[in-house]
């Protein structure tokens, strides 16, 4: 009877009961397990309660100097604590097609004060110029890396080009632009926009991941990799659309824009925009399990619980929860809401918290890796908001988790 009563009593650790479990359990049982020093049923961890702890208008359109428009707004931190802030300067309209500079602010301070706008790259007066973009950090060898389109939609100029530059020194010098498509061909490729991956499990540790989408000329999600940090590049996955390198009707399979985020089992979770509103209208959620190589369609499901009005959205992985930003909403670019899941992203908690009720288009999110109480609690968000239309400003926010305890 004694080992009989072990074995339950093991099988109930070892499957870590959460508190609501606990109603369930009797109370001759809790007070067993409380003897045997189980703290399961008795987790003093704080609830997710996200509070804007601070935002800041990073950009302000509106044709100052030389600038008509900043857009796609992405965010990372660097191997020594510093908050890169990047946007789309478009120099003469709001549009995607048209000349433009890659903006730049830096915070060393967590985003309590920001350094002056640069622009780290300039396409000149090109009719279609460049299009960001994705970042990724290079934790092994602190580099930051920027990786951004020229030509993407082949309007007036050929061929497309995929772009890198980076910076060896916190973001304060970057190289010169870099054509990768010596190595990747001219097939048209817009990364992100968001942030890629450097691989922290197995398998391929180490292992660069950037995820972007094609245009007409081959169309769908593509992962682009490096396995020596950045010194050469190749094609991995690819999710095509379908009808594949043909135009498209509504209602069409179309996966766009996308952010991958990796697991702590090692598989890599990518979030991708509906362009079609192909099955919803809503999120396409696909997964690769070997490194980015491949995405099966086994792995892909539509979440119909991230209603989504074709949009790029943010997520991020943070101490095993899930955190996803966009604006809520079928049809109109508003609502921009954080939500957040415990299961990797397969359910959603139904509470959320609402960051902008206004217009609000792109987002991307980062945190710090460490230990320390500023990584445990906070997250931050950079979006498109608007309070007529949603590219007018650029805007920070700093989340503390835990609703500021």
């Amino acid at each position: 009877m004694w080992q009989q009563t072990r074995l339950f009593i093991s099988l109930i650790v070892s499957a870590s009961v959460s508190s609501q479990s606990c109603l369930l359990l009797s109370q001759p049982l809790l007070l067993f397990l409380v003897l045997l020093g189980s703290s399961h049923c008795f987790n003093n961890s704080p609830q997710i309660d996200p509070l804007i702890y601070e935002e800041q208008l990073l950009w302000i359109g509106g044709g100052a100097g030389e600038v008509n428009t900043y857009r796609i707004p992405l965010l990372t931190f660097t191997t020594r604590g510093s908050l890169l802030a990047f946007s789309e300067a478009r120099k003469m309209s709001s549009g995607d097609i048209g000349a433009k500079f890659i903006a730049m602010r830096k915070s060393t301070d967590k985003g309590a004060t920001w350094s002056p706008i640069t622009f780290i790259v300039d396409d000149g007066d090109l009719v279609d110029g460049l299009n960001l973009g994705s970042v990724v950090v290079d934790e092994e060898t602190g580099a930051v890396i920027l990786i951004y389109s020229l030509c993407f939609h082949r309007y007036h100029c050929k061929p497309s080009s995929t772009m890198m530059v980076q910076s060896l020194d916190d973001g304060f010098t970057w190289s010169a632009p870099r054509n990768l498509s010596v190595e990747l061909g001219v097939k048209s490729f817009a990364p992100g926009p968001g942030f890629g991956i450097q691989k922290r499990y197995a398998p391929n540790v180490g292992r660069l991941v950037v995820c972007g989408h094609g245009s007409i000329a081959g169309d769908g999600v593509f992962c682009i990799l490096s396995d020596d940090h950045g010194a050469s590049w190749r094609y991995g996955a690819a999710l095509k659309s379908i009808p594949y390198n043909q135009p498209k009707q509504d209602l069409d399979f179309n996966p766009d824009e996308c952010q991958p985020v990796e697991l702590e089992d090692g598989s890599i979770v990518i979030h991708v925009r509906n362009q079609n509103n192909y099955h919803c209208r809503c999120r396409i959620i696909v997964r690769s399990l070997d490194g980015g190589e491949t995405l099966p369609v086994e792995e892909l499901v539509f979440d119909k619980a991230l209603i989504d009005p074709a949009v790029a959205a943010g997520a991020l992985q943070k101490q095993g929860v899930m955190y996803f930003t966009n604006p809520s909403s079928t049809q109109h670019r508003i609502n921009l809401t954080l939500r957040w899941s415990f299961s990797d992203g397969k359910s959603w908690e139904k509470q959320a918290a609402q960051i902008w009720a206004g217009p609000s288009g792109y987002s991307s999110m980062t945190s710090l890796k460490g230990d320390s109480p500023e990584d445990s609690n906070y997250i931050y968000v950079i979006y498109e908001k608007g309070h007529k239309d949603y590219w007018e400003t650029i805007s920070f926010v700093k989340i503390h988790l835990y609703g500021g305890k």
